[in-house]
């Protein structure tokens, strides 16, 4: 079923006309219309979101299931792919744990600084040795796991998402203890969100997070932030599952975990982001952009602001969202600098960041004229003019 005829028979069996369905959803008439008429087929996952929520279904019901397409590689990311999917080379010399080890601290580098061109490249050689090592020690399959997640992380910000899987699902099988496996769970339930698939997303954090839920009297700042991102992104899927009250639950036990951890931790090898009180309330502030809450998303970052929170990734990601609750409000120029200031600190992780691209379109669109800057950064991000 296309999507306007699945929001045609949830608006008739909630008995809502279409005017009704507009006042409820802040949707507007005209797009509904068309979307029912199929004059529209696709629109955007916010609005999809808005009509879900009017007529109390969860996001995933107005999604048209589909066999998912073949996915097409991206040619920069084909080394990598390939690396991951294909079956272990014969190489003439035998490759050592302590040179992997050591090419590991290379790929951090890369990842944790987030040049994420250099890893397409830099990942297969080193995964192609790592998968000669003997199966049967530990610290091999450890050094393998940790490669895979990095990769699999990378491949799901290129929006690589069949080699992403596949990636993590061998980064489980090798994962050399549960601290690890909840890590790269956390990963994966990423990527299902960004893939629109969010019951599956919440049903696998909430299921690994209760099995990992640590004894608060003695668990240790990395059980923690395990459990904490766990019951993190199960808050995000449902958010955007229009499933407001598990969003809540679990974000108020994260919250919990981070405020019993009590300062930022690193992201490292135990983790690939960091956690703590910054980073819960960076995703606990998401939720006005979900929600169409901007002013929220604003007064939060200006709190976060006065703390002098640290850089990083996820420090980022919430940079973005405030870009976005300026375009929420109209402010455009306010957008631009936000969004430039993200591209100064990170150019090529925003470069392939979609959220950045959708946020310099709104832009575009929004603005009379250009300036030379904002054709620059367009440039940049590869949104065409």
């Amino acid at each position: 079923m296309p999507i306007g005829a699945l929001v045609q028979r949830a608006r008739k069996q909630r008995g809502l006309s279409q005017q009704g369905l507009s006042d409820a959803s802040g949707v507007s008439l005209s797009l509904i219309r068309k979307l029912e008429q199929a004059t529209v087929t696709d629109t955007r996952m916010e609005t999809v979101r808005r009509l879900a929520t009017a007529l109390r279904i969860p996001t995933n019901s107005l999604i048209p299931q589909e066999p998912r397409p073949p996915e097409s590689t991206s040619e920069p990311w084909r080394p990598l792919q390939q690396a991951i999917e294909s079956p272990p080379a014969q190489i003439d010399e035998e490759p050592s744990l302590s040179g992997i080890t050591d090419s590991l601290g290379e790929v951090r580098t890369a990842y944790f600084g987030k040049r994420l061109g250099q890893l397409s490249t830099l990942i297969g050689p080193i995964l192609r040795d790592a998968d000669a090592l003997d199966d049967t020690e530990h610290e091999a399959r450890a050094a393998r796991s940790y490669l895979l997640q990095i990769a699999g992380s990378t491949l799901t910000q290129a929006r690589q998402f069949t080699a992403a899987e596949t990636a993590l699902r061998r980064a489980l099988d090798d994962a050399p203890d549960r601290l690890r496996a909840a890590s790269i769970i956390t990963t994966w339930a990423w990527l299902l969100v960004r893939q629109g698939r969010f019951t599956e997303s919440a049903e696998l954090a909430i299921r690994w997070a209760d099995d990992v839920e640590p004894r608060m009297s003695r668990a240790t700042p990395d059980e923690l932030a395990a459990w904490g991102w766990l019951l993190v992104q199960a808050s995000a899927a449902s958010l955007r599952n229009a499933r407001p009250a598990d969003a809540h639950d679990t974000m108020r036990l994260a919250r919990s975990a981070a405020v019993l951890t009590g300062r930022e931790l690193p992201a490292g090898d135990t983790r690939l982001a960091t956690w703590g009180p910054f980073t819960v309330a960076y995703k606990k502030a998401e939720k006005g952009i979900v929600t169409d809450k901007p002013d929220d998303v604003l007064a939060t970052a200006e709190r976060l602001a006065a703390a002098n929170p640290p850089a990083g990734t996820e420090y980022d990601r919430h940079r973005l969202d405030v870009a976005k609750a300026h375009l929420m409000l109209h402010r455009f120029g306010e957008a631009f600098d936000v969004l430039s200031e993200v591209h100064r600190r990170s150019p090529e992780w925003t470069a392939e960041q979609r959220y950045a691209q959708d946020i310099m379109v709104d832009v575009i669109d929004g603005r009379r004229t250009l300036t030379p800057e904002m054709r620059t950064l367009a440039a940049a991000l590869r949104v065409p003019m």
